[in-house]
């Protein structure tokens, strides 16, 4: 498939796809048409609906999974081979509705705690909590995006290749600054990667995280994604609007933002039961 990979990766950047997805979608054609050993101009909807039948029924693909390889092969058919209609009738996988877990305050005062020694985890740590990143960005943090007279910090081509702004707290910028005092990154970036002209990697906040969160003793759900769904609800809790949060996070629909919600603790806590008012006196 090296040709049409080669196509369906240049149609993907040509469309603004960012690396990721354009690196998991290739990746997911790739195993389609290994799966089945021919070209996929040979193949057509039976046959990937073979493969991915047995994504869920042998591998045990989750959702999540099956909609990396959904779009990847949609991709590859509508776009780059020009054939909508081999994928025409290809349902999407349905998404379960769960709720994301969030740390509480104190869990996450506990990571970053775990993180003292360790200045540049430090800083990610607090970037991901105090200004709600995600890890790809605040590994893509320029020495330019930060703002520190006006407290605010640039993302540039977050989620979707868009661009926003978010908070940049006083405790923020001073772990920024102790990182910097330490690492003296010579570059753009505020992290850089082993050989200083790209970012680090995402593999290479992994590794160190995790030593940090088994420090900590924090539940193994409670990853680097979950420091962004607490400083979306804890800004819910602490009375800041749905509109203002939304523009922090970059999401591009208010319904995204609205799953924090429905996560949000303080508001259910206050709640009265009807059981409370029911005269039980007689029992």
């Amino acid at each position: 498939m090296g040709e049409i990979a080669d196509r369906m990766a240049q149609d993907l950047r040509l469309r603004n796809y960012s690396r990721w997805t354009e690196r998991a979608y290739v990746r997911s054609a790739r195993a389609f048409v290994a799966f089945h050993r021919k070209s996929p101009i040979e193949l057509g909807e039976k046959d990937i609906r073979a493969f991915l039948t047995w994504l869920v029924t042998e591998k045990r693909i989750s959702p999540n999974g099956m909609r990396k390889f959904v779009g990847g092969i949609r991709f590859l058919y509508k776009v780059t081979l020009d054939r909508p209609e081999v994928v025409a009738r290809l349902p999407w996988p349905r998404h379960p509705k769960h709720l994301p877990p969030v740390p509480s305050a104190e869990q996450v005062v506990t990571l970053v705690a775990a993180t003292a020694d360790d200045p540049r985890l430090r800083a990610l740590v607090m970037l991901g909590y105090g200004a709600g990143l995600r890890i790809s960005e605040a590994c893509r943090i320029r020495v330019e995006d930060i703002d520190s007279a006006r407290g605010l910090l640039h993302v540039r081509g977050g989620k979707g290749d868009k661009d926003r702004v978010t908070v940049l707290p006083p405790r923020l910028l001073a772990a920024l600054r102790d990182w910097w005092r330490v690492g003296r990154p010579a570059g753009p970036w505020v992290f850089p990667g082993a050989k200083g002209d790209r970012p680090i990697t995402i593999g290479g906040v992994h590794t160190p995280l995790l030593k940090a969160r088994q420090r900590a003793g924090v539940p193994p759900w409670f990853t680097f994604h979950s420091l962004r769904h607490a400083f979306a609800t804890h800004l819910l809790e602490a009375g800041v609007d749905i509109l203002t949060i939304q523009a922090l996070l970059g999401h591009s629909q208010l319904k995204t933002t609205l799953t924090y919600l429905r996560v949000r603790t303080t508001h259910i806590q206050q709640v009265k039961s009807p059981l409370e008012d029911l005269d039980l006196s007689d029992e």
